[in-house]
């Protein structure tokens, strides 16, 4: 059972290699019942897959059912990165450009453009994004 602190789910080895372990979760019923449904998107019917760091000391093989788990902070870091920052940007670019710009069709696509703009950086900064986004395979 996950902490309140964590968010936790359960999943199948697929594949285990000197750096990472990749695990695809297993998408259960349970998922509508977990408090952080909102947070992961863990909850949606399609095949998850995630690259965990390998514990050199651990003993699992390809095909075991695993708890992965990682902290809720994460979780709403995530959040705010992927959806609250971007809206906060669109509705920026929309109102200020609105009265300079009198043509809304030109501040749609501008205020677009600029939220494109934003998910450009993001990606160009996946490498350090990956490193702060950290899952991990619970012992217990």
């Amino acid at each position: 059972m996950a902490r309140k602190n964590e968010i936790a789910h359960m999943g199948r080895i697929l594949e285990i290699d000197r750096d990472f372990t990749t695990v695809q979760i297993i998408v259960s019923s349970a998922c509508s019942a977990c408090h952080a449904k909102s947070l992961c998107g863990m909850s949606e019917d399609e095949e998850k897959v995630i690259m965990v760091p390998t514990d050199p000391y651990s003993e699992y093989k390809v095909g075991d059912e695993v708890k992965v788990k990682t902290k809720m902070t994460m979780g709403l870091k995530a959040v705010w990165i992927s959806y609250v920052i971007p809206l906060a940007v669109l509705m920026f670019l929309i109102l200020s450009l609105s009265s300079v710009i009198g043509n809304e069709l030109l501040v749609g696509l501008l205020a677009i453009g600029g939220v494109a703009l934003y998910y450009f950086c993001i990606w160009l900064l996946r490498g350090r994004l990956q490193n702060e986004f950290v899952f991990y395979i619970d012992n217990n």
